[in-house]
């Protein structure tokens, strides 16, 4: 599905230039659950932005889907986050003054898609992400892992075939940050290709593979036994 290639990333001031990523080499086929790891400070933030594309590398490559999207204009690197990324993140981001249903519906918004077939769309996600009974709540109303079920079924009401997910359940307490993972399970047994950031060794065990960052390389894309 996608593919890096002695990429970096650096980020320059007048005085100082950091090397975020250096000579990254990866790829991330259709399907699998990646879990990227390392010490704060190791670019895995940096690392899933450029995936998702809201960042640019500074040298490589990047194939997404066969396009070596690296050096593409921020109108073509748009069109095609819309169509095949969705984003869950740490904090939520849902906006206070809309509804679960309207968070959720904000999303697809921006794909002209009819009223009646995104109502349609959102309470179907809703039903998989068990919040239909909170659909007319405000995000003050509801718990944090609530939150984040929104912040999961606004992130693939829209059908995109890979999740972004950055340190999903950092905010949360271990129970609801469990359910979450085992959401992000159930996504990619159906067919979503879901890379995650995570500090947690244990959330990271529900993935199939493992990527670990150490000063803006990788260390470790090791496979996982499957049992």
């Amino acid at each position: 599905m996608l593919k890096i290639q002695n990429l970096s990333k650096s980020y320059r001031t007048e005085n100082v230039e950091t090397t975020a990523l250096n000579n990254i080499e990866i790829e991330i086929k259709k399907g699998e659950f990646i879990a990227i790891m390392g010490p704060s400070g190791c670019g895995k933030s940096t690392l899933l932005n450029t995936i998702g594309m809201l960042d640019s590398p500074t040298s490589g490559h990047y194939w997404f889907n066969d396009e070596d999207v690296a050096n593409y204009s921020e109108a073509k690197l748009a069109n095609i986050r819309k169509h095949n990324i969705g984003f869950i993140f740490q904090s939520f981001n849902l906006i206070d003054e809309l509804s679960v249903r309207e968070n959720i519906e904000l999303a697809l918004l921006y794909h002209n898609i009819p009223s009646a077939e995104r109502k349609e769309r959102v309470e179907k996600v809703m039903q998989q992400v068990g919040i239909t009974h909170r659909a007319n709540h405000m995000p003050s109303q509801l718990s944090g892992g609530q939150q984040q079920r929104v912040a999961v079924a606004r992130a693939v009401v829209g059908d995109q075939t890979m999740i972004l997910a950055d340190e999903p359940t950092g905010n949360l307490d271990t129970q609801h940050g469990h359910e979450v993972m085992e959401m992000l399970q159930e996504l990619n047994a159906n067919g979503k290709t879901i890379v995650m950031v995570t500090h947690s060794p244990a959330h990271a065990e529900f993935a199939t593979r493992t990527i670990t960052l150490l000063d803006g390389q990788v260390v470790e894309p090791a496979l996982k036994a499957v049992s």
